[in-house]
């Protein structure tokens, strides 16, 4: 039911050979990710995210940005502090360390939303097509 929130293999960080030269959780003046503090079974305090939230800004070295969204509407149960330290789990190791956050979606809303994900094999076609549009 949790979400773990990376970057997709086609991600432009992933593919240009880019290097990463930070990552930042504050989002605006008044909003930090890493000031989300959850507590207990309910997840208390965890801050409430909708699909189109930003969780955090990545700069590369060339001083392009890019900014990585929620996607899922939940709560927002940890942002991976590792990557803060060591950038280069995102391009390392996208799928496992180098996560960017974990989402609690509703339990009434958790099998919508995994409905509505694309599989493997969906996901490389719409690549597929993109490639293919694009040149």
């Amino acid at each position: 039911r949790i979400c773990v929130i990376t970057l997709a293999e086609a991600h432009p960080l992933l593919q240009s050979g880019k290097t990463i030269k930070n990552i930042n959780y504050q989002i605006s003046a008044n909003c930090s990710r890493l000031q989300n503090k959850v507590s207990g079974k309910s997840k208390r305090g965890a801050q409430f995210l909708t699909e189109l939230a930003p969780l955090c800004r990545i700069s590369s070295s060339d001083g392009e940005e890019y900014t990585i969204y929620s996607c899922i509407r939940g709560r927002l149960i940890e942002v991976n502090e590792n990557i803060l330290s060591n950038p280069a789990l995102l391009q390392e190791k996208p799928s496992t360390e180098g996560y960017i956050a974990v989402i609690l979606p509703k339990f009434e809303e958790s099998k919508s939303i995994t409905q509505g994900l694309l599989t493997q094999k969906e996901y490389e076609e719409v690549l597929l097509k993109r490639r293919s549009s694009a040149s």
